[in-house]
């Protein structure tokens, strides 16, 4: 039943990320913009995070401001679940039920409270119970998708690959008989995008499937969202998001959200003090760099929420030792499948001098420091559009969902990156990691990655400034 309350004055935004790192920092970039404007926010954490980030960032972080704050809802997930990657699918059956429950107490509280009632949900794509409860309570919802647009449009098309006969595979021997080399010639603007360059959702056998179809039905419930918001601008992916607006007229595209954030909320800012890693970040890796020669360093960082084999890394000792470039590696607590020790002594003796490996770190800072280069990555959106935004050039090793969509249009379409190729059925080789990170930081490749880098951050510039098409 819908309750009512006096009208105010004051818009009231609810903003609801999917629990993830890679999630909550661009919505928390929108909330602070959406408070810029005027609107009071209600930021909405699980409460297993909000414990999380009161560990890394400090009791006092979620404190917030009269009309900026913090309430949580429940995940569903029990204390001793890690909310790693294999998670993934729990999460998406639990938040089905509790985080719907928990949602719509949080809504009842807020209606009844002394603040301003909601007036509008801002929820993550992947967060889409949230509608159900929007239509209960007549409050309008936007719903904010996280991918890039050319991501987006590979999800928009996973009910079509399952009218083609594409999806489900046959069988498991398809992961590596070739047919993910199987050219999808019908979706538009794609022109010879390929089965293994749209989101990896699609890599299974079994109809049933718990990602797949989780992320088919979040695409299907944007139909019924007042509007969509992208992270993206016009100008970089033109004909994608037309092939989008064909499907969804009520388009905003609103990137690249780091430079509208610093165009319109340059610090020092009354919201600087409200930040969102759940990890503690070191920041001696900043004084590290200062003492490093200008574009000399790599930075190395799988995402929030990747996990690599034991045997990856001693792959990339060895390849990163051999190229001679100086390096700045992030590896989580949780990175590496049997820890961090997997590291060997030798290689860090190897690289004393020009090698630094941290836990965690401000990845935006580190990108805008004038020491870096390059930046090996799992082409996660955030990474890859950060990175864009210093104008630095990309190494793309990507891992699932959208991310070898992202790959293969830095590399082929905006000329960004070069691709870290695994060696075949034997995976990733040292004499890979060395070669192609001597060409991303000394060679012509590189050189012609980096001037294309620094074009798309002023084409960024030019979106975000006032007048252009994301301000």
């Amino acid at each position: 039943k819908r309750i009512t309350k006096p009208s105010t004055t004051k818009a009231h935004a609810l903003c609801v990320p999917l629990p993830a790192q890679g999630h909550i920092n661009p919505m928390l970039k929108l909330a602070k913009l959406l408070h810029h404007k005027g609107f009071h926010i209600t930021f909405v954490h699980t409460e297993f995070n909000h414990h999380r980030l009161e560990k890394s960032l400090g009791e006092d972080a979620l404190q917030g401001l009269d009309d900026f704050r913090f309430e949580v809802i429940s995940d569903g997930l029990p204390p001793s679940s890690p909310r790693g990657i294999l998670d993934l699918p729990s999460l998406c059956l639990t938040l089905l039920v509790d985080g719907l429950r928990s949602f719509r107490k949080l809504i009842m509280k807020l209606m009844n409270s002394d603040g301003p009632p909601p007036t509008c949900i801002v929820s993550d794509g992947v967060m889409s119970f949230t509608l159900k409860v929007a239509q209960e309570f007549g409050v309008p919802e936007v719903m904010f998708f996280t991918p890039s647009g050319c991501g987006m449009l590979g999800y928009l098309h996973f009910e079509e690959l399952v009218n083609r006969g594409l999806f489900p595979l046959k069988d498991e021997s398809c992961l590596n008989n070739g047919f993910l080399d199987t050219v999808v010639d019908w979706i538009p603007t794609m022109r010879g995008i390929r089965l293994r360059d749209l989101p990896t959702f699609i890599r299974t056998a079994n109809p049933d499937d718990i990602m797949f179809n989780y992320n088919s039905e979040s695409i299907n419930n944007a139909f019924k969202a007042d509007g969509l918001i992208l992270n993206t601008f016009d100008d970089l992916e033109v004909e994608v998001l037309e092939a989008i607006k064909a499907k969804y007229p009520q388009l905003y595209t609103l990137g690249p959200l780091p430079m509208l954030h610093q165009q319109l909320l340059p610090s020092p800012n009354s919201l600087d003090s409200i930040q969102s890693s759940l990890w503690k970040e070191d920041g001696g890796c900043l004084g590290w760099l200062d003492g490093r020669e200008p574009a000399s360093v790599l930075y190395v960082n799988f995402g929030s929420l990747i996990t690599v084999t034991q045997e990856e890394p001693r792959e990339f000792d060895v390849g990163l030792a051999n190229s001679k470039s100086p390096f700045l590696w992030i590896i989580r607590p949780d990175g590496v499948k049997g820890g961090e020790d997997v590291i060997s002594g030798e290689f860090r003796e190897e690289i004393r001098d020009r090698g630094l490996i941290v836990g965690w770190c401000a990845q935006e800072r580190v990108l805008g420091h004038g020491s870096i280069g390059g930046f090996l990555t799992h082409c996660g959106w955030n990474s890859t559009l950060e990175s864009m935004c210093e104008g630095v050039p990309l190494i793309c090793w990507p891992f699932f969902a959208e991310q070898h969509t992202n790959c293969l249009y830095s590399c082929a379409r905006w000329g960004i990156g070069l691709e870290m190729i695994h060696g075949g059925s034997d995976g990733l080789k040292r004499e890979r990691v060395e070669g192609v990170v001597r060409e991303l930081m000394k060679g012509e490749k590189g050189r012609e990655a980096r001037e294309k880098a620094m074009q798309w951050k002023k084409r960024g510039e030019a979106a975000t400034r006032p007048g252009g098409s994301s301000c």
